[in-house]
């Protein structure tokens, strides 16, 4: 499930492509550019979801063909199969909504068959297989780990299939911090039919509430924030932290169920990901000093915490 953090990335790299852009959007343009974003983003995390399945079934592939032999030596007809049957990847390829997916994005039809061959056998090389297929039982834990470490050991390190990946998804340089996140949230607790609800209808109304918001008060929230800029190089404040700062004092002013320390945390962590080296300690600064003074102003009016949303 997509996060509202994640959301908060697709809406300001959704402002960015807007800005820069010369000349005004058509009206509804906004809401397409997003709309795109995060289905590349649901597209490309389909796709290494895919991938780490397609990589543990490879075992069966590779007992056939080595069997299929006109010889085949012992070894040929002994191949540990276990991972095929792994109890977390039958969970997700026998869930409707991820066989739906895979249709829909002709997911077959992109990878990379020689590319999968080369991982499936550093898989089979490496340590940990050797311990996973020893260990007869079958423990959850060891399930999820596993299929982690293909993720996070052979594909992401993997230069050949972060070349492949970047062929045929270009926001992979935006997405590739989330979708380290995405993948492992998953493995580590799997939702049923949750490729049909990557997105909550309340999280794409946050979505397009926050989008809309940052474009229509953006005059007001530019006043608010350039008196703050007085101690800083205005040519070589990054594009990124000033939409970074209209979406923070937006927060504050107009979604009352966020909490302004939410906001805050939030925006920093996005600016340290995404823009510049300093854009972290320069976001936080500016948005606690804007912050108390429309505190002071009591302008900032939040509905009880307890009942709020992050």
């Amino acid at each position: 499930m997509i996060s509202r953090r994640n959301i908060r990335v697709k809406v300001m790299q959704t402002l960015y492509s807007i800005d820069s852009v010369s000349g005004e959007t058509k009206p509804g343009e906004p809401t397409g550019i997003l709309t795109k974003k995060i289905e590349q983003s649901r597209n490309l995390y389909s796709y290494l979801l895919y991938f780490i399945t397609e990589v543990a079934r490879y075992s069966e592939i590779d007992a056939k063909q080595k069997a299929s032999k006109h010889l085949p030596s012992a070894g040929d007809l002994s191949v540990n199969t276990k991972i095929a049957g792994n109890e977390l990847l039958w969970k997700i390829v026998e869930d409707s909504s991820f066989v739906a997916m895979v249709k829909e994005l002709k997911l077959a039809h992109i990878i990379d068959t020689d590319l999968l061959k080369k991982v499936y056998l550093e898989l089979v090389a490496s340590d940990e297989y050797k311990e996973y297929i020893e260990e007869p039982s079958r423990d959850k834990k060891s399930e999820k780990k596993i299929l982690e470490f293909i993720f996070s050991n052979l594909m992401l390190p993997n230069e050949n299939f972060i070349n492949h990946v970047e062929e045929n998804f270009i926001n992979w340089d935006d997405d590739a911090e989330m979708m380290q996140t995405l993948v492992l949230n998953f493995l580590n607790k799997p939702v049923p039919n949750h490729f049909t609800d990557i997105l909550s209808k309340e999280k794409w109304e946050f979505a397009k509430s926050l989008l809309a918001t940052v474009l229509d008060k953006s005059a007001y929230c530019l006043e608010l924030i350039k008196p703050k800029l007085k101690n800083w190089d205005a040519e070589r404040i990054a594009a990124l932290d000033l939409i970074i700062l209209q979406m923070g004092v937006c927060e504050f002013l107009y979604f009352e169920t966020i909490p302004t320390k939410v906001t805050i945390n939030e925006y920093i962590d996005i600016a340290k990901a995404y823009s510049t080296v300093q854009s972290g300690q320069f976001v936080n600064g500016l948005l606690d000093n804007i912050h108390k003074e429309l505190s002071a102003e009591n302008k900032i009016h939040k509905k009880n915490f307890k009942n709020s949303v992050l």
